[in-house]
């Protein structure tokens, strides 16, 4: 990791540049891929499974007999592992349930608002170097406390046709019962336009490689919804002296292990406690399985010596990161200076692994700077808020004047001729006697 001391501002945004993702030739690549499956829906699913997964596919669903026993693939271990990061991201997600809301807000003129889940979602699941159940987690179980009608999960199948056990037994667990053999932009087209075996969905959901962001984003353009713009995993560590260097470099490789685009950022104090991390970084290194991947993912990163904590805190506030762990003594001081990150980690003894898998909180943030304006996934990501608003004879006759008003300055007659034949309307009632 490169170390730099003190960087000006000016520097920032170079010295801090994510892994660049050449979208426009990306997107080269995933048109034809969506237009295809558009074309030809689950003949053209099939014939990708066998270009890129290299399986030959009879039936894109997978059946209950192969959701049932999944279990048994499964060890006692791992499934009580599960069942802790269920009940925990269960618990969490179900306090963000918001009531609705009504208001008399004057005499004549109620207005109201109340949750309702999007009727159908789809949720992209990876399952090739690294499955990931803990997704179906973080994004199914929202979806049911949401209320959602059709729940769509898919993920691509192994060399042998199947689907990653623990991604089974954990769809399962929470009861989606809909699962598409399919990965990649192909699975992002299936939701998107729907095919015989795939229903087309409002929402798409989950991470995936640069090819299915790509087509995530292109669903935008048919109108179908995305959880967020995402890209490559990166974590930034903000530490001091208090902090422990073993735990530091573990969790700075917990996250360059994702990918070989990922990128982590360290933000000490010290040039000295900057080399104690480096040092275990290394030690730790030498012993991850996924040691190329996170070696490679160390060159696009940066450790940072920022002397005083404000410049520290502007630092990350403008670097914005997806997973930001605070491990310093000003702990107070630094949570409350932050307003751009995806999910924060305070403490010691607090790695974003925990978040990543079983602390209750969702692990589906926003990457590459988009903290700044967008929230990782919640229960609200599976809602629409609609309001509604009732307003009595009374009502109009107290608010009309100022809508007539309002609208005849905007130019716009028909809005205010609408209140004006009510309030006319009223006017006679009353000359009658009524």
């Amino acid at each position: 990791m490169k170390i730099l001391v003190n960087p000006d501002t000016k520097t920032w945004n170079k010295e801090l540049a994510r892994p660049v993702q050449k979208m426009k030739e990306i997107e080269k690549i995933v048109k034809p891929i969506m237009k295809k499956v558009k074309r030809q829906g689950d003949k053209a699913l099939k014939k990708f499974a066998l270009e890129y997964d290299h399986v030959e596919i009879d039936s894109l669903l997978v059946e209950e007999a192969e959701r049932n026993a999944s279990g048994a693939k499964l060890g006692v271990e791992l499934k009580d592992a599960i069942q802790t990061a269920r009940y925990n991201i269960e618990k969490f997600h179900k306090l963000q349930e918001m009531p609705a809301i009504s208001s008399e807000i004057m005499q004549g003129v109620t207005c109201m608002r109340r949750s309702v889940p999007i009727q159908k979602v789809g949720l992209y699941i990876p399952g090739g170097t690294a499955p990931l159940f803990s997704t179906v987690l973080m994004l199914g179980i929202p979806a049911k406390l949401a209320g959602c009608e059709e729940i769509v999960l898919c993920t691509p199948p192994d060399p042998k046709g199947e689907i990653h056990p623990a991604i089974l037994y954990t769809a399962s667990l929470i009861g989606i019962t809909k699962v598409v053999k399919a990965g990649g932009a192909q699975a992002i087209a299936a939701m998107c336009y729907g095919t015989a075996s795939v229903p087309r969905v409002d929402k798409i959901f989950g991470p995936g490689n640069q090819y299915v962001t790509a087509a995530k984003q292109l669903a935008t353009r048919q109108g179908v919804a995305i959880d967020m713009p995402a890209g490559p995993s990166e974590v930034l560590v903000y530490a001091d002296d208090t902090a422990i260097p073993e735990f530091v470099a573990a969790d700075l490789l917990s996250q360059a292990e994702h990918g070989v685009d990922s990128q982590v950022v360290l933000v000490c104090p010290t040039e000295k406690f900057v080399k104690k991390v480096l040092t275990a970084v290394e030690e730790q290194l030498r012993e991850l399985p996924r040691q190329k991947i996170a070696k490679k993912a160390l060159e696009n990163s940066v450790a940072i010596v920022m002397e005083k904590m404000n410049s520290a805190l502007d630092l990350i506030n403008a670097y914005a990161p997806e997973h930001l762990i605070l491990a310093v003594k000003e702990e107070e001081r630094a949570v409350q200076g932050i307003v751009n990150a995806g999910s924060v980690f305070i403490g010691n003894y607090t790695p974003e692994a925990a978040g990543d898998y079983a602390s209750g909180t969702n692990h589906t943030l926003p990457t590459n700077g988009y903290a700044r304006s967008y929230s990782g996934v919640s229960l609200d990501s599976f809602v629409k808020k609609i309001t509604y608003q009732k307003i009595t004879a009374e009502g109009i006759q107290s608010l009309g004047p100022a809508i007539e008003v309002m609208a005849h300055h905007e130019n716009l007659e028909a809005h205010k001729r609408a209140v004006t034949v009510r309030l006319n309307y009223l006017s006679n009632r009353k000359k009658d006697g009524f």
